[in-house]
């Protein structure tokens, strides 16, 4: 089968599954899966669900969308998003200038049934995902997202890939949300890392003012007391 991008196993199901692109014929699946994760979620507040439009929008060539599928349907799905030029945009928050903004593009949402976490899928579809955006027409220097304080899952995710925080402000109107960045050309990191310094998660200041200065977020680390962000200053 040519649409498949990808065929793999669940080790903790006992399930193969196959990864493809997906369309708008997909969109009732997608709308089903994300309810169900939802649902699922102690803190809804920390996953910004999207909407119909939002899907659709997406799904109508403004970017890539890729689910894993068993036997059962879809189980995991993965977004990126072409966003609109405005004062909203990610770039901005980052420091980047407004030429730039054209050439960046968002990790979106990522959704895994709670019967099939714990396979590694996220990051599976991030690989992938990743992949697959190289062959878009429009080619992107950067890769942003956002991320709620304390969705540690999520948190996880993006370091693993590489991303950095480089901002944490209000967004989506009243939510505190993490800016992550990273170049898909692997420049521009800046030279040695000169400082380090860990936060706790729950200190928003501190870690607003090292962001202002400059310093990045590149890892967590778990302590008894909750989670501290690492921060660093780069030559």
């Amino acid at each position: 089968m040519m649409d498949h991008l990808f065929e793999g196993f669940l080790d903790k199901n006992n399930e193969s599954y196959i990864v493809r692109l997906l369309s708008k014929e997909h969109m009732s699946q997608l709308q089903q899966l994300q309810e169900l994760v939802v649902d699922t979620l102690a803190e809804k507040k920390n996953l910004q669900p999207l909407t119909y439009e939002e899907l659709d929008y997406i799904l109508t060539g403004n970017g890539l969308m890729i689910g894993a599928f068993t036997g059962q349907g879809l189980i995991a799905f993965r977004a990126l998003l072409i966003p609109p030029i405005d004062e909203e945009h990610l770039g901005l928050d980052v420091g980047l200038e407004a030429g730039e903004l054209p050439r960046v593009i968002y990790q979106e949402i990522s959704n895994v049934h709670p019967d099939y976490r714990g396979n590694g899928l996220q990051q599976t579809l991030a690989h992938l995902i990743m992949q697959e955006q190289g062959k878009l027409d429009q080619s992107f220097t950067y890769v942003a997202c956002t991320v709620a304080p304390f969705n540690i899952p999520s948190l996880k995710d993006k370091f693993k890939q590489g991303m950095e925080i480089a901002a944490l402000k209000i967004k989506y109107v009243d939510q505190l949300r993490y800016i992550f960045i990273k170049r898909l050309d692997g420049e521009g990191r800046g030279g040695e890392i000169s400082e380090i310094a860990s936060v706790p998660m729950g200190d928003v200041e501190g870690q607003q003012a090292l962001l202002q200065e400059g310093w990045r977020g590149i890892s967590l680390e778990k302590e008894d007391d909750g989670f501290r962000v690492l921060y660093v200053k780069r030559r």
